[in-house]
């Protein structure tokens, strides 16, 4: 990893020298040269990565403006200082560039974004390339809702573009489920599960229940939630812009720790398959719903990210008429299974176990829901049960992490942090830390029982039209990820960012596993003993 750094850093230099020769000039940073971004959706995962590559890879960026919205009393600027604080920007803390973030008040749920017509002004005299990743990623999310930020969200950033008169690309963030009603999908924008605009009048002049009574109606097209509903429809309306606008689609798939940029293993939320690997390894999840011979398919978040910024120099340079879509997925250049994957995070997790493991790892997928639902109750539900009744006989109370308890500063917001209900003697009730993760299986369980063949061609055309220098500077090319390798990284950055254990605690955490180990193999001598009693007393 030190040899891609020095090498990514040497390229720079040669890139800020002037090299004219073609092998070490970047033509993707020569595209940014002096430009201006807009980023929506900047505070979220592959918001702040991307964010943080534009300001690494691209020196010669004049400004990049991100749309932030007041939310919790937060302004956009207080909300910006403590994006900036995030360790993701420690690699380019001190170099100054920092200062070439600039946050813009608004909310792409509202009409015109929310914007001042000052901010706006500079917006439309000064942004070259646009970013558009503002979402709501939630699959359980309310019809009205997603409509407006999925949707209209990305309408009322069509109508800012149009108005840009320095813009040379705008790169669309889709999700390569947004057409999960077809088995095999191509690079090309499919007719939408309803009409946008029709569903969007609805929304404005309809309430919220009114329009809540068309949701059973979409879903009956074989769209699993409102989530890919919502995202299909702001495809449609995207590919209408193909002779108005440079404009692009890339449609990534499930999106996972960092593989290399900004640090190996880097993620910041628990959600999808990072909440389930973390589990897996802390041996609470026993039994998952899913047919392991399907593909999973997750690609790294760096990938993702250095496709978005390279997708807008290749829509820039080598558009054709149509709007061009790009599937960001692995399964067709470099496939993974659902049954490689959970024993590559079994394996990975008993070399390195966190200080907060449960119970010694150990897990199954099966599609047998009967099955499933007796290993959820014995395996799940009733050790949860017992360790609450633990923790009461210690003298610990257990609280509801939906809401504030004096063990925290009042100033705290009202959801606490996952890491935060470990570390204080007030403790989450296991039962309802169990109940979160399996109302979050059940939402995923579409994703795991289905299966997908996605067309990479254009994707892939990413990689081959880069410059050598480019190549070294922007890894668009999944097919040179080694899974092994890449799942290690993955729960040693689970245990880094997320459940913030220091190296310093892995021989204690190693001590504690095998600790565990015996105690399940007591348990399991035990309930043998048991049985082998009943059955002798009959």
């Amino acid at each position: 990893m030190g040899s891609i750094i020095c090498l990514n850093e040497a390229v720079l230099r040669m890139s800020k020298d002037g090299n004219n020769n073609r092998g070490l000039e970047s033509t993707v940073q020569s595209f940014y040269e002096g430009g201006s971004v807009l980023v929506t959706g900047a505070t979220g995962f592959v918001g702040k990565a991307l964010v943080e590559k534009l300001l690494r890879s691209c020196p010669g960026l004049e400004t990049i403006f991100l749309l932030i919205r007041t939310k919790k009393g937060a302004s956009p600027q207080e909300r910006l200082k403590e994006l900036l604080q995030n360790k993701v920007f420690d690699r380019v803390r001190d170099s100054g560039c920092l200062q070439k973030v600039c946050a813009v008040a608004g909310d792409v749920m509202e009409p015109g974004l929310g914007l001042s017509e000052e901010d706006k002004t500079r917006l439309v005299t000064q942004v070259t390339v646009v970013f558009h990743s503002a979402a709501t990623v939630k699959f359980n999310e309310t019809l009205h809702d997603a409509v407006k930020l999925n949707t209209m969200g990305t309408q009322a950033v069509i109508d800012l573009c149009k108005e840009m008169q320095k813009l040379q690309a705008v790169v669309h963030v889709s999700t390569a489920y947004s057409n999960a009603n077809r088995t095999e999908v191509d690079e090309k924008v499919y007719p939408p599960p309803a009409n946008p605009d029709g569903i969007m009048q609805c929304v404005k002049h309809l309430s919220p229940e009114l329009v809540e009574s068309l949701t059973t109606m979409l879903l009956a097209n074989n769209h699993p939630n409102t989530y890919t509903i919502t995202k299909a429809m702001a495809e449609s309306i995207v590919s209408q812009q193909a002779d108005i606008l440079p404009i692009s689609i890339v449609r990534p798939s499930i999106v996972t720790a960092a593989w290399q940029e900004p640090f190996p293993g880097w993620v910041d939320n628990i959600s999808g398959i990072t909440g389930i690997m973390m589990e897996i390894g802390r041996g609470t999840i026993r039994s998952i719903i899913c047919d392991e011979k399907y593909l999973v398919d997750i690609i790294p978040v760096d990938i993702v990210v250095d496709s978005l910024i390279v997708a807008a120099w290749h829509t820039a340079n080598f558009r054709k008429g149509s709007v061009p879509v790009y599937n960001c997925t692995s399964g067709s250049l470099n496939p993974i299974y659902w049954h490689e994957l959970g024993k590559l995070t079994l394996k990975h997790s008993l070399t390195m176990p966190s200080k907060y493991q449960q119970w010694y790892p150990g897990f199954s997928f099966t599609t047998n829901r009967f099955k499933h639902n007796i290993k959820d109750l014995f395996l799940h539900t009733f050790p949860a049960f017992i360790t609450d009744v633990y923790l009461r006989i210690k003298g610990s109370k257990p609280m509801n992490a939906m809401f504030n308890t004096k063990a925290f500063p009042a100033k705290q917001p009202v959801r606490v942090s996952y890491l935060q209900l470990m570390n204080n003697a007030v403790f989450w009730s296991m039962l309802k830390l169990c109940q979160r993760f399996r109302m979050a299986a059940r939402t995923g369980e579409f994703f795991a029982l289905h299966e997908w063949q996605f067309c990479c061609n254009n994707q892939k055309a990413l990689d081959t039209d880069l410059s050598v220098a480019d190549k070294v500077l922007f890894h668009t090319d999944v097919a040179k990820l080694g899974w092994d390798e890449y799942i290690k990284i993955y729960m040693s950055g689970i245990r880094r960012y997320i459940l913030k254990d220091s190296p310093d605690t892995l021989k204690s955490s190693l001590q504690k596993l095998n600790r565990l180990l015996w105690f399940q193999r007591l348990g399991k001598l035990f309930c043998v003993f048991i049985l082998y009693k009943l059955l002798w007393l009959r």
